[in-house]
């Protein structure tokens, strides 16, 4: 398969990548040289998928929000969140699906505070939630049999170890990685991929 990393540079992606090794994966970050891409702006994302060309898979780890308590989140501070991790993947779909042959997937990521809010979350919640019920419509409409999944991952052992929390309950990223190759290589539509801890 010919599959298309965004965020393929941070602690999941590196994972996902490595996992995925047996196919030919083109990674897409930020600060690529031959591939770059802003998911938070919607011309960056038409300008890789047109150089890119068609793939069978789209797998996006990208996509960021602000963290901190809901009194202090600013309009700046949701609209940064809604722009970049949910209306980037958003487009990652909307744009991505030509992109896609007949029969493939595209797999966005959103996160346990989708399900399980924590103080400070607000906006991280607001924007997983959301992105879960896009997905969820978006397999229904997709064209040609491409599958639309959701991979929520729990906290990382390696997060709530750099943020000085338990790591009981947190899962490696290694392990994660095995929920994008379930929704690239299964026959999963319109899922939320999570995984047990």
């Amino acid at each position: 398969m010919r599959i298309l990393l965004i965020g393929g540079t941070g602690t999941i992606g590196r994972s996902v990548a490595a996992a995925l090794s047996t196919h030919t994966v083109l990674i897409a970050t930020r600060s690529s040289a031959t591939l770059p891409v802003d998911i938070a702006e919607p011309e960056s994302i038409r300008r890789l998928l047109n150089k890119v060309g068609m793939v069978d898979a789209i797998i996006s780890v990208a996509g960021a929000a602000s963290f901190k308590p809901l009194a202090t989140l600013t309009d700046d501070d949701f609209a940064f969140s809604v722009a970049d991790k949910l209306m980037g993947q958003v487009n990652l779909v909307r744009y991505g699906l030509p992109h896609v042959h007949t029969g493939g997937s595209i797999t966005l990521t959103s996160g346990i505070l989708a399900h399980e809010p924590i103080p400070g979350g607000a906006a991280f919640s607001l924007v997983n939630a959301a992105l879960e019920g896009f997905a969820r419509v978006a397999a229904l409409e997709a064209p040609r049999n491409i599958r639309v999944n959701v991979v929520s991952p729990p906290w990382l052992i390696s997060t709530l170890e750099a943020l000085g929390m338990p790591t009981t309950g947190g899962l490696p990223a290694e392990e994660v990685a095995t929920a994008f190759v379930r929704s690239v290589e299964g026959a999963d539509n319109g899922r939320i991929l999570t995984l047990a801890r």
